[in-house]
């Protein structure tokens, strides 16, 4: 099979804008940086790389014949949010179970951002205590088990949809639509830069990208701060991903690359690399990160430029997976 026997739903505009960075690229001296904004690729709820996923994911929803999107992450689910989304332009019931996976202490952090959004759209939203993972969670199985209990109709995605069968083949097209885009602007992105927690979209690139002729690194950005676990959920995604879209050939180790220390100890909380990151994009650029994702990731090209590990004569690609609304939940943080 190859990646064109899926069937895709459109959810996003087109292809997502690809565009340089020019000042950020000037005051770092380093390599020429550019940024693929996710964040800018639906009208659905402000976007994000969900919404890719969920292309995928949407022709076996509807062949399956349910009526619930259920789903969960944490309280500040980028993902959960997307999932509402989708589902209201389905006109399908969600049912998301907010998990307590950041111990933040700001008092609004469960009612104002994505959360807010989710309830907007019409979500069965429920909070829960459990804490922070990256696998399938016990929640998620009982919210399941309750709808079909209500004489409603499941259909399960997993965080981040990542453990979805599927879950891989969105950030695969990515690839190939990068490849497009290069051959349109004239440019080579030799290393991509991408944050990586439940492991789907790092892993539907590289996947996507082993199948290319050139050579190029997907450097992911660690923000689970359970790197060994993130490594091996990624490996695995992506060689899956693999082979369904028909590589023909294994991953190597070195296609897998799962970088940490940008992340701090735990999940979701802000380190001062974070800030320092989300506010030099802002103030270059007018790019705006967000708090638990990609400003972890900018931290770790900024990071990576200063000690050599992107050498100067790099063009790197820098994937902005979405996320802003949870910037709400996390005020203290930054002023």
């Amino acid at each position: 099979m190859s990646l064109t026997d899926f069937d895709r739903y459109p959810l996003t505009f087109g292809p997502s804008p690809v565009h340089p960075l020019e000042r950020l690229t000037r005051h770092l001296g380093g390599p020429r940086i550019w940024a693929k904004r996710e964040d800018c690729n639906s009208g659905l709820a402000f976007g994000g790389n969900k919404v890719r996923k969920l292309e995928y994911i949407v022709p076996d929803v509807l062949a399956s014949g349910a009526d619930t999107l259920v789903s969960l992450g944490g309280y500040q689910s980028n993902h959960t949010r997307q999932v509402a989304a989708v589902a209201a332009r389905l006109g399908l019931k969600a049912r998301l179970v907010q998990e307590r996976w950041v111990d933040w202490p700001d008092v609004v952090n469960d009612k104002v951002g994505n959360i807010l959004l989710s309830r907007i759209m019409g979500a069965d939203v429920r909070l829960d205590p459990s804490g922070f993972d990256i696998g399938i969670k016990r929640s998620w199985e009982n919210a399941m088990e309750e709808v079909r209990a209500a004489g409603g109709v499941p259909y399960g995605i997993p965080a981040g949809a990542s453990e979805h069968p599927l879950g891989g083949l969105g950030f695969a097209n990515w690839a190939n639509e990068v490849r497009e885009q290069e051959r349109e602007l004239g440019v080579f992105f030799d290393t991509i830069v991408v944050c990586t927690v439940t492991g789907s979209t790092h892993a539907g690139m590289i996947a996507g990208f082993a199948g290319q002729d050139r050579p190029r690194r997907v450097l992911g950005i660690d923000a689970s701060a359970m790197i060994e676990r993130t490594r091996e959920q990624v490996g695995r995604i992506a060689r899956h991903t693999a082979q369904l879209i028909g590589l023909g050939r294994d991953l190597r180790e070195d296609e897998i690359t799962v970088l940490d220390g940008w992340a701090g100890e735990r999940y979701g909380i802000p380190v001062a690399s974070t800030v320092d990151a989300i506010r030099l994009s802002a103030r270059l650029e007018g790019m705006i990160l967000d708090p638990v994702y990609e400003g972890k990731s900018m931290a770790g090209l900024i990071g990576l430029i200063g000690s050599g590990d992107i050498p100067p004569d790099a063009t790197v690609l820098y994937a902005h997976l979405g996320g802003q609304p949870a910037l709400n939940a996390y005020a203290g943080a930054l002023t």
